[in-house]
């Protein structure tokens, strides 16, 4: 896809979190109040399903911590345990 935005971040879904929240991109402008949220605030604020705990986040395609500060033009992935046989 595209680059990261230029302002705001861009928040990625895959697998069965994309099936399970209805979405899989979704564009969160920066507010000026707090402008560098982590990862786990915007779990929290969009109200994603499951538990945060058992996700890897990645922040432009690197994996981190839920608790990395975001900043404008990044891209946060949220990316749920995936099983295979």
């Amino acid at each position: 896809m595209g680059e990261p935005s230029a302002e705001g971040i861009r928040i990625r879904l895959f697998a069965g979190l994309r099936e399970q929240a209805g979405w899989s991109e979704h564009h969160w402008p920066a507010p000026a109040a707090h402008p560098h949220p982590t990862p786990r605030q915007l779990w929290l604020a969009l109200q994603l399903p499951g538990e945060l705990s058992s996700v890897r986040v990645a922040i432009n395609h690197e994996f981190t911590t839920a608790d990395t500060p975001l900043h404008d033009g990044d891209e946060l992935a949220f990316l749920p345990p995936i099983s295979g046989g």
